[in-house]
């Protein structure tokens, strides 16, 4: 949606950008997570132009992120369901949320939870084997796609000839990123409902 290119950069951010950048297409993306499937629904939701969000409905059916169903007897008449490549799109919203409600909002307005036991969830790093570690155990490295001409990374490996490294000035989380050293909660535990993020 940001109709630019990004020439030059092979960045899978630009890219993903290009496409749930704008801030109406991933606002649906999270009403359709919440279970809203519909044209009504959706405008009801976001208060949003009937012609925006007709455009941006249609926009995320072409990049396969939701799909048109038809329902009714008329045939102008859809729900929109995620597709797979839309759902993979949760931990991203997830980690989104997570920041917001750290930096942005007095009390989260929703919390996330296993059904099961109804145990805290967050989105956060982890290793293969499913080892949680904080951002300062990790280094972001070249991939086999980088492109060594980008700026970006000749700029990165200016600054730390080795690899692009996170910046590690900032306090240190305390555990699972997204957690303040200085909060109460457990690392890696969503904060307590009616408490202050």
């Amino acid at each position: 949606m940001l109709k630019r290119e990004y020439e030059g950069q092979n960045c899978s951010i630009a890219c993903a950008l290009e496409i749930v950048g704008e801030r109406w297409t991933l606002l649906i993306v999270r009403d359709a997570f919440l279970g809203l499937r519909r044209f009504e629904e959706f405008q009801e939701s976001l208060g949003i132009a009937r012609n925006v969000l007709t455009d941006r409905l249609h926009w995320l059916v072409s990049q396969d992120i939701l799909q048109a169903v038809p329902y009714g007897s008329r045939p102008d008449r859809y729900e929109y369901r995620l597709t797979a490549k839309g759902r993979d799109l949760f931990v991203t919203l997830t980690a989104l949320r997570q920041w917001g409600d750290m930096y942005l909002a007095d009390k989260p307005s929703a919390l996330l939870r296993r059904t099961s036991d109804q145990s805290p969830v967050v989105a956060a790093l982890l290793t293969n084997a499913g080892e949680a570690v904080s951002i300062g155990e990790v280094e972001l490295v070249a991939g086999p796609g980088r492109d060594p001409a980008c700026a970006t990374w000749r700029l990165a490996d200016r600054a730390d000839p080795h690899s692009a490294k996170p910046d590690r000035s900032g306090p240190e989380p305390d555990g699972v990123p997204g957690q303040h050293s200085s909060s109460d909660a457990v690392p890696g535990e969503m904060p307590k409902q009616g408490s202050s993020s």
